[in-house]
């Protein structure tokens, strides 16, 4: 069983050497905590919830390229992040932007708990509290519910 592991591991160890990893040269330590941080706020389109940084797919690679490219032409990080919306749309963003078509997704999840907190509060307000002594009760009443319980107890 050892054997098989160890072959195993050797064989392949081989596939390791053949992932890419793209080195893109900065001019400073500042431009690439600027990239990385882009790559890692801008989704890639293919993937569903994956961030250009841990994409795998073809379109996530031109993109980190196309990030590259601009952070080496002078442009800003929001000139970035706009040219990437203004290609791709809202899906692109991590944080979409608030604009009239998406409120419902910001402004949502706050209206959803105050709806909830209203309903709670009218249904604790309406429940009646159950009293526990006989005076609501006429005469008539006590008597027969005294006749009652002590039936049930024989």
């Amino acid at each position: 069983m050892p054997r098989l592991l160890l072959v195993l591991c050797f064989g392949l160890l081989p596939l390791v050497a053949l992932a890419v990893v793209e080195a893109y040269p900065f001019e400073s330590d500042a431009e690439r905590r600027r990239y990385n941080a882009l790559i890692d706020e801008l989704r890639c389109p293919k993937c569903q919830n994956q961030n250009l940084a841990g994409s795998d797919a073809p379109i996530a690679k031109d993109l980190r390229a196309e990030v590259y490219r601009l952070i080496r032409d002078g442009k800003s990080d929001q000139e970035i992040l706009t040219f990437m919306h203004s290609r791709y749309g809202d899906f692109v963003l991590y944080r979409p932007r608030l604009t009239l078509e998406t409120v419902a997704l910001w402004l949502g999840p706050l209206l959803l708990v105050l709806i909830g907190a209203l309903v709670w509060w009218r249904l604790s307000r309406g429940v009646a509290k159950p009293s526990d002594d006989n005076e609501s009760l006429s005469e008539a009443e006590q008597a027969r519910l005294k006749a009652v319980l002590e039936k049930r107890d024989d």
